[in-house]
């Protein structure tokens, strides 16, 4: 049958430009979807959403390899994830840090108008390269305490471990799975080196509020410092460039919308909520069934890989008005762009302020802009979909 080969369908580089038709057509064959594989895709709203909340649903996943149990908190259960979640969040968010994620606002407007400097007219601009990319890495950078000059290092090894994260068809170790664990730790053994020479000698950055955490109870051991930093860094600019060149692409393609936000500035937030939806930058999680669990009258047996299509259910028509429309006033807007439950994105106050100062920059600049190429070049990744590169003509 056509819906057993949907996952694989999905995931085909071809369908990267597009892959909503081939959402509604999951959503059609039925909340619950087998696949040749084995996996389970689950592209309708409300059932996405319950087992988002289920703690029967579990991020470990499945072919864990026991001799290297390091995990990021992303990718663990409770206790044991909102014990470091929680850790990890002490010196990131209030009342623990004065660099909370309000504080940023002003140091991120810095950052934006520093970039938007080369944007001249008549010049061809890489909206992910020149603009994209950079903002939300040098913000994470000053955050944990990066030097700037080492984001090539870090880049090289984020490019790996993205695409050793994605969803694949068949389950099976690959060369791309060997050079994610060592792109891994080498980046785990740099970031922890980092933190190493702030010890004793703290400064305003998380690393150092890591390493300097006088409580013994709410240390880090060497090997949670080592992951957790992988996350932070790698989590809080992967998804962001992917919503600011999202978003510019979206407005672009609909100058109506590009108009009306240039001309009512305060729609911006709203805006960043529906892109959320409408173009997410985070497409499937992937959960693991603790016990066998019924959804929807099917029952989906324990210890199967199941795929939670996030961006599918944002377009379900039992959920949202016209789901294929990009409406920036849409009304209690309850997309699943960050997720839902307890492993709701850690960083979503930081992406949305990011992603609104970012698009409010550009908007003088794409009203008198055009695309280059549409569709522009996608990156590999399906889980986490985003242009590679969206040139532009100013």
């Amino acid at each position: 049958m056509d819906s057993e080969t949907l996952l694989a369908r999905i995931t085909d580089y071809a369908s990267r430009p597009d892959p909503y038709p081939l959402y509604e057509e999951l959503r059609q064959a039925g909340p619950v979807v087998r696949q040749a594989g084995g996996n389970f895709l689950i592209g309708t709203y409300h059932q996405i959403a319950a087992l988002l909340h289920d703690p029967r649903m579990s991020a470990v996943p499945r072919t864990r390899d026991e001799a290297t149990p390091r995990l990021p908190f992303l990718r663990l259960d409770d206790p044991e994830h909102h014990r470091l979640r929680t850790l990890a969040m002490r010196p990131f968010g209030p009342p623990h840090s004065p660099r909370r994620v309000d504080g940023l606002r002003g140091e991120i407007d810095g950052i934006t108008e520093e970039l938007l400097a080369s944007f001249e007219a008549g010049r061809q601009i890489d909206i992910v390269d020149d603009f994209a990319y950079p903002l939300p890495v040098t913000v994470i950078c000053r955050l944990l305490g990066v030097p700037h000059e080492d984001e090539p290092l870090f880049r090289a090894w984020s490019d790996v471990l993205v695409a050793a994260a994605d969803v694949r068809p068949e389950e099976e170790t690959t060369d791309t799975d060997k050079a994610g664990d060592q792109a891994r730790m080498e980046m785990g053994g740099y970031l922890v080196n980092l933190a190493e020479q702030r010890r004793g000698k703290p400064s305003d950055d998380m690393l150092s509020a890591f390493v300097n955490e006088p409580d013994p109870a709410l240390r880090l051991t060497q090997e949670e410092l080592a992951e957790t930093a992988v996350l932070l860094l790698i989590a809080g600019h992967e998804t962001t460039v992917n919503l600011i060149a999202n978003g510019a692409l979206t407005l672009l393609r609909q100058p109506e919308q590009l108009d009306r936000l240039r001309r009512e500035p305060g729609l911006l937030p709203h805006a960043v909520e529906e892109l959320l939806r409408y173009e997410p930058p985070v497409h499937m999680r992937e959960r693991i069934p603790l016990a066998d669990i019924d959804v929807a009258g099917s029952t989906i047996p324990q210890g199967t890989s199941v795929i939670l299509v996030l961006a599918s259910g944002n377009r379900d028509p039992k959920a949202f008005h016209e789901p294929d429309r990009f409406d920036p006033t849409r009304p209690d807007n309850q997309h699943l762009g960050f997720g839902s439950g307890i492993h709701l994105c850690y960083g979503a106050p930081l992406a949305r302020l990011e992603a609104q100062a970012a698009l409010g920059a550009l908007l003088p600049h794409l009203g008198t802009a055009g695309l280059v190429q549409d569709p522009p070049p996608y990156r590999q990744n399906a889980m986490l979909r985003g242009p590679r590169h969206l040139p532009i003509q100013l």
